[in-house]
């Protein structure tokens, strides 16, 4: 009679060939550094930096341009603030699915 194969053993052996397979491609790869952990702090920054200062740029022209009580400024901040996070999300949300779909 052949041993039927113990399923905690194969999952075990599946999980450790996994594990070894994603050292080694970290390997290949090569640890990121200091400068790469800085530019993706920068890069999210930039993100959300950007569509704000362009909102308040808006915010002020149409200030400027348009007669009413409403300050623009004000809103357009927001919005480009709501923007910018949103993006920052998004990009954060495809970078996890990556790292994920490498383990």
């Amino acid at each position: 009679m052949t041993p039927k194969p113990d399923k905690k053993a194969s999952s075990l052996s599946d999980k450790i060939g996994s594990k070894a397979d994603r050292k080694l491609s970290a390997r290949e790869r090569g640890e990121p550094g200091l400068w790469f952990g800085l530019g993706m702090i920068g890069l999210v920054g930039w993100s959300i930096a950007v569509p704000t200062l362009l909102g308040a740029a808006l915010g002020l022209w149409l200030d400027k341009n348009v007669n009413d009580e409403r300050s623009w400024t004000l809103a357009c901040i927001l919005a480009g603030l709501v923007i910018g996070c949103f993006t920052a999300w998004s990009w954060l949300s495809k970078e996890h699915k990556a790292i994920d779909e490498d383990k």
